[in-house]
């Protein structure tokens, strides 16, 4: 069993920057795929980058290449989503989500543990 907790969200203007970090509990976070998502009001779940493991293997949506960068401390069951030149279209609840095994996946149903989430607002 696995539990996230995410923190780090907030209230930013467009242009600014924010760092969402997700501590894992569980002496084998090194073994988990982990991934973030975000769900906008009266939008589905999305995908927004994944890490393997390692670290060695990153994804993202196009919408956040460039602008985010997705990173982990495996000593510190910690992933982390810095997040720069934030948009308001980037407003969202962002999740924290881990699945066990090497592989990434963009679909949620693919993840086995969920955080409860942390509100990312930008003004514009």
């Amino acid at each position: 069993q696995v539990q996230l907790v995410e923190s780090g969200g907030g209230l930013v203007q467009a242009g600014d920057s924010l760092r969402l970090s997700c501590a894992a509990s569980g002496r084998t976070f090194s073994r988990y795929t982990m991934a973030w998502f975000r769900q906008a009001p009266g939008k589905e779940r999305e995908f927004v980058a994944a890490i393997s493991w390692s670290g060695g293997i990153t994804d993202y949506i196009d919408s956040v290449k460039g602008r985010f960068t997705i990173s982990r401390e495996n000593a510190k069951n910690t992933v982390y989503l810095q997040m720069n030149s934030l948009k308001p279209e980037d407003t969202a609840v962002y999740y924290c989500a881990a699945r066990s095994g090497t592989a990434i996946f963009r679909q949620d149903g693919k993840y086995d543990y969920w955080g409860q989430g942390t509100q990312v607002t930008v003004s514009s």
